[in-house]
Order: C-alpha cells, then structure tokens, then sequence
C-alpha cells in the first residue's frame, strides 16, 4: 500500500508540474503582452478550489489532464470588453508567442532538471563489476532478498565479472531457477532467483539496472552537458516521430494508462529514475503540442502563419470547423494509445 501511495503521489506530482509549467508559459507571455487573462486553471470539469486575484481567477479542476488560460477574445468572435487588451486584437507576432511559449516552457523545463542532474549526480559511467544500481520492488531479485550495491561473484555456478555477463546468463535462463552468489559488505552470501519473462523485451528479466559511478562537474559544465542531452532528447524524439509518420517505425504510442503505468514504474526505482522519465515526457509533451494539428499549440501557430502571409485571419467559421476536426483526430488518437496500454497490460 505504501509503494501504491508514493506512484499515486508521483503521477500527481509529475502530471501537475508538467501541466503547470505548459499553462505559465502562455499565462506570463499573454500577461507580458498585455493580454487580459480572465481565468488560468490547472485540469478540467468540476473546480475543486479557485481564488481571485486582480483580474484573473485562478482554479485547480478535477481531471488532471491538461489546463487552460482563458484569454479574452480568443475562444469568442467578440473581446468580451476587453478592447485592446483582447487576443483578436493584438499583433500577429504577439500571438504567436503566446501560442508557442507553453511547449517551449516545457522544454527549458527538461533543461532545467537535466542542469540539476547533472549537478547532483555529474558524469555517470558505468562500474565494470556485476553490482546492481536499482532494484525495482516486487521484482524477482528484490524477492530474492538481493538489494542495490551488492554484487554478483557467480550466478548458477558460473563466475560473473561483469555487468554484461550477469546480463547474458539472466537473458537466457528461461526464466528457470538461479542460484546467486553475491557480495553484500565484504561478505559472501547466497540466494534463489528466478527471473521473469518479459514479452515486450523478448527475454528473461530480474528487475535490476546496472549500477554507475558519479565524476562531479562543475556548474557551467552542467549548463553545457544538459544542452548537449537536451539537443540529443530532442533530435531523437523527432527523428522517431518523422519516422513513425512515414511508417518506416512502428508506432509505439502510449496513452493516459501508458503514461501513468511508466511514472509509477520510475517512482518505484528512485528519484533519479523519475526525474529522468519526467524530462523525457516535458520534451515530448513540448513537441506533440507544436505539431501543426488543429487544437493543439502548432495548429494555432500554424493558422497564424496563414494569417501572417494573407494579411487577415481565417474566418471564426473556417478556424471552428479546423477545430473539430483536429478535436476529432485527436480524441481518435486517444482511443488508440488506450487500446494500446491496455493490450501491454495484459500482456
């Protein structure tokens, strides 16, 4: 029950702050451009608590799935008395900044966490020895009484040196019983291990990660590390998207059940697992929504743009109907992901 609490605190938590840094990053810039925000709310549905102040009310709601500004005229055909200080009637340049600003406050979000990584835990490289970093719960080698830092000396009667020869014998065992010897303080001890296997992977699994060495940098090396992951993160999510889009990869899309499936997993391996899977889904989450597909952040953008070249906007009734559509495919997409995360359930 408890391990359930700390992977329910975490999908908050993690959910929320990703949601939180998305919706600022419209609300400071539609602020800054002197926009008229009338409500900046965290989830949808029923408003669970709400407070206003000066012009904006400020509401948390029940569905964690997202949040919204509401901007004065920009959901209506009219300001709603907001004259100047309505989206419609502000520069073409000014919207799309508070169009794009959200993904983006995602992004430096995962830049940010990867700086305090860095910083916390420098440069990892890898121990050469078979000696386990994370042992997840529940696992096979946490029931086998094994724990993070001890080290496997042999494993079924074969002498194990090295990570990956630990790794081989575990892969190829069947998921049959192993007897493991391993060292714990300087001192031998033995125990039965039988590993489980795993269809997504295609082999025999124990629930363990390898175990890495920290070399501490120093502050502005972190800032120049980050940038260098960040970019790697980013260039791969997007070479993978293009891919999946042209069907030269399969599309391994993950839903709302998906997603909270692998934060609780992160949470039962550690901080460390679950900043870094928290970083993977702020990228992604920035680069879905600048996709030019209506209702997401990149179909506005893009709507802009066509506005920018004609030298006037798109009828509300075109933009309407765009929506929809977009409203569509994406709630078509979503079923999708939730067929897909089920179908991984049970396996």
């Amino acid at each position: 029950m408890g391990n359930e609490l700390i992977m329910g605190i975490a999908v908050i938590v993690v959910f929320g702050l990703l949601v939180l840094v998305h919706e600022f990053g419209h609300f400071i810039t539609a602020k800054m451009t002197g926009m008229r925000v009338d409500e900046f709310a965290i989830g949808f549905g029923t408003k669970l608590f709400g407070f206003q102040k000066g012009e904006t009310y400020y509401s948390l709601r029940l569905i964690p799935l997202g949040g919204y500004n509401k901007i004065a005229g920009m959901e209506s055909d009219d300001d709603e008395g907001a004259g100047a200080r309505a989206y419609s009637k502000k520069s073409v340049w000014q919207r799309m900044i508070v169009i794009v600003a959200g993904a983006m406050m995602n992004i430096l979000l995962a830049y940010v966490l990867l700086v305090g990584v860095f910083l916390w835990r420098g440069i990892q490289t890898p121990i050469e020895t078979a000696t386990f970093g994370q042992v997840v719960v529940n696992k096979p080698a946490y029931q086998a009484g094994l724990r993070s830092g001890d080290t496997v000396v042999a494993l079924d009667g074969k002498d194990i040196s090295t990570w990956n020869e630990f790794a081989a014998t575990v892969r190829d065992s069947g998921g049959k019983v192993l007897k493991v010897t391993y060292k714990r303080d300087g001192a031998l001890h033995q125990t039965l291990m039988i590993p489980e296997y795993d269809s997504k992977a295609g082999h025999a699994l124990c629930g363990v990660t390898e175990a890495f060495k920290s070399q501490p940098v120093g502050f502005f090396t972190a800032w120049y590390l980050a940038a260098k992951q960040l970019f790697f993160i980013v260039h791969m999510m997007v070479d993978t998207l293009i891919k999946m889009i042209f069907g030269a990869a399969h599309a391994q899309i993950a839903g709302p059940i998906g997603v909270v499936t692998v934060i609780g997993q992160a949470a039962e391996m550690g901080l460390l697992p679950l900043l870094n899977i928290t970083i993977l889904l702020s990228v992604n989450l920035g680069i879905i929504n600048l996709l030019p597909v209506p209702a997401l952040d990149g179909g506005h953008f893009f709507t802009l743009c066509i506005e920018a070249l004609r030298g006037k906007p798109l009828s509300p009734k075109m933009v309407r109907r765009s929506q929809y559509v977009g409203m569509s495919l994406l709630l078509l997409l979503m079923i999708f992901a939730t067929f897909q995360d089920i179908t991984r359930l049970i396996g």
